[in-house]
């Protein structure tokens, strides 16, 4: 068996010497590049010390290219402590070589108090564009088409070395994943999903997202999938809407919360006519009767409060449902059932107000996280501000939600009409509209989201993440086809 892999390893110390001694051991491995600024000894003539100021920069990738003189490299992408399983290597090599993969990753086992639990990872697609995919933290790579990539690195990343490899190598190579539990890892970032889930736009790493935005927009334009800032004119001319906005709740089981949202839309101030439609997907619990007594309070003309005859809708059914009753407004706003509009009692007039100044066929405002009790806590504000008007629909392929409230121009709605499920419909809405409008932004918060037990992202299981993410990669694969086409018409 002839030595084919070099393996590049961020070296945390002594924890790590039992899997460097087991890579040493292996016949497949040729060298084992020990990344570090410290001054160590090199265990073996197999080891070389590698110093790397970060592994995710774009000089660090083109020096782990040039340093790797074996078919494969292998590259552990995070600081953590690896287990090998059964013959993982001869898997990896055997899988890379059967399909000639430029990449090949799979599943994995986490190390938490001491027990391995399963840590499934999803299919890599066309539109698995996100920066924060989860490849898990072993990545076995063919070193061809590693040095084809490096070769295309035109600007320097400090954080996004590593995104911009993977991109690129997708362009002419496969990424396989193999569906096998292969190593396991020790679990640094403990925390709910509740909270990662808004890492990527905590304040504090914008310099990141612009850098990443950057990444994606070179791949975008490389691959003929990136739109020009050019967009169809919005006139709002149909007239044969009853009041100029309605507000959409989609509510089942939220006797906690629904009051609240409700007072809210009811509370706001504006110089025109507006109602809110509830859709109460078959309630429980106590929101029924909550909704009810708000009717009495407010006015079945003000609230209008909807059962629906069908058992087999999601919040996007409920959604279709609301914005094609004839009560509907000009604009459809939507709300969620356990958060509220800002107290000032202006976010529908700003929203509504972008549509016309953006000329926009979809409005997007700003949020402010809270507790249950609309105390604020971290990230904050969550403004979006990366977002532009002469990109911002081609950066929408990477990141994983585009912010809320959302506003629509329910002609769109009822053209397009809205997925039928519970998790990304916006997200998906979001997407096909921009490929041929502008969506508009309100920077100011106009909107509370609170994370409390019983919120839908509140602490959500691997499976459910995974689920949610596949399925939004979907729905960026068929974004991604579809701008494809539009490009390859519009030369």
């Amino acid at each position: 068996m002839s030595a084919k892999i070099n393996i590049f390893l961020p070296y945390v110390g002594k924890s790590q010497d039992e899997f460097i001694k087991e890579l040493e051991a292996n016949n497949l491995v040729k060298k084992i590049f020990l990344i570090t600024q410290k001054d160590i000894k090199e265990p073996s003539l197999k080891c070389r010390k590698l110093v790397l100021e970060n592994i995710a920069s774009s000089a660090s990738i083109k020096t782990i290219a040039n340093q790797s003189d074996a078919e494969y490299s292998m590259i552990i992408t995070k600081e953590v402590n690896i287990n090998m399983g059964y013959f993982t290597l001869e898997r990896f090599e055997y899988i890379a070589s059967s399909t000639n993969a430029g990449i090949v990753y799979s599943h994995y086992y986490d190390i938490i108090d001491g027990k391995q639990v399963k840590h499934p990872v999803i299919e890599y697609q066309i539109g698995s564009l996100r920066d924060d995919f989860n490849f898990g933290s072993l990545l076995f790579i063919n070193s061809k088409a590693l040095k084809e990539t490096v070769t295309n690195f035109t600007e320097e990343y400090e954080h996004s070395g590593i995104y911009s490899m993977r991109l690129s190598i997708s362009k002419n190579w496969d990424i396989e994943h193999i569906a096998e539990f292969l190593y396991s890892q020790n679990e640094v970032d403990t925390r709910a999903s509740g909270k990662k889930i808004f890492d990527y736009v905590d304040p504090a790493n914008r310099d990141v997202q612009i850098e990443m935005e950057k990444v994606v927009t070179k791949y975008l334009k490389e691959v003929d999938a990136w739109l020009k800032p050019e967009f169809t004119e919005m006139s709002f001319d149909e007239d044969n809407f009853p009041k100029e906005a309605s507000v959409i709740i989609p509510v089942r089981d939220r006797e906690k919360t629904i009051e609240d949202a409700v007072r809210s839309v009811m509370a706001q101030k504006v110089n025109f006519d507006f109602n809110l439609i509830v859709v109460d997907n078959h309630s429980t619990d106590k929101t029924t009767g909550i909704l009810q007594k708000l009717v009495k309070e407010f006015g079945s003309d003000k609230i209008i409060h909807v059962i629906p005859e069908r058992t087999d809708l999601g919040i996007g059914g409920c959604w279709n449902l609301g914005v094609h009753r004839k009560e509907c407004g000009k604009f459809s706003i939507q709300l969620d059932s356990d958060d509220v509009y800002t107290p000032d009692g202006k976010t529908l007039e700003r929203m509504v107000n972008a549509f016309y100044k953006e000329n926009a066929a979809m409005v997007i405002g700003s949020y402010t996280i809270t507790d249950a009790n609309l105390n604020e806590i971290p990230p904050g504000l969550i403004d979006h501000k990366e977002w532009t008007p002469e990109n911002g629909r081609n950066n929408a392929l990477r990141i994983n939600g585009l912010g809320a409230p959302r506003g629509f121009y329910t002609p769109m709605l009822r053209d397009i009409k809205i997925p039928n499920v519970n998790y990304g419909e916006d997200y998906g809405l979001g997407l096909s509209i921009s490929r041929n409008h502008q969506i508009g932004r309100v920077y100011d918060s106009v909107y509370l989201v609170r994370r409390w037990e019983e919120n839908s992202d509140a602490s959500l299981s691997i499976e459910q993440m995974n689920a949610h993410n596949l399925y939004k990669d979907r729905l960026r694969s068929y974004e991604f086809k579809a701008r494809k086409i539009l490009v390859t018409k519009q030369k």
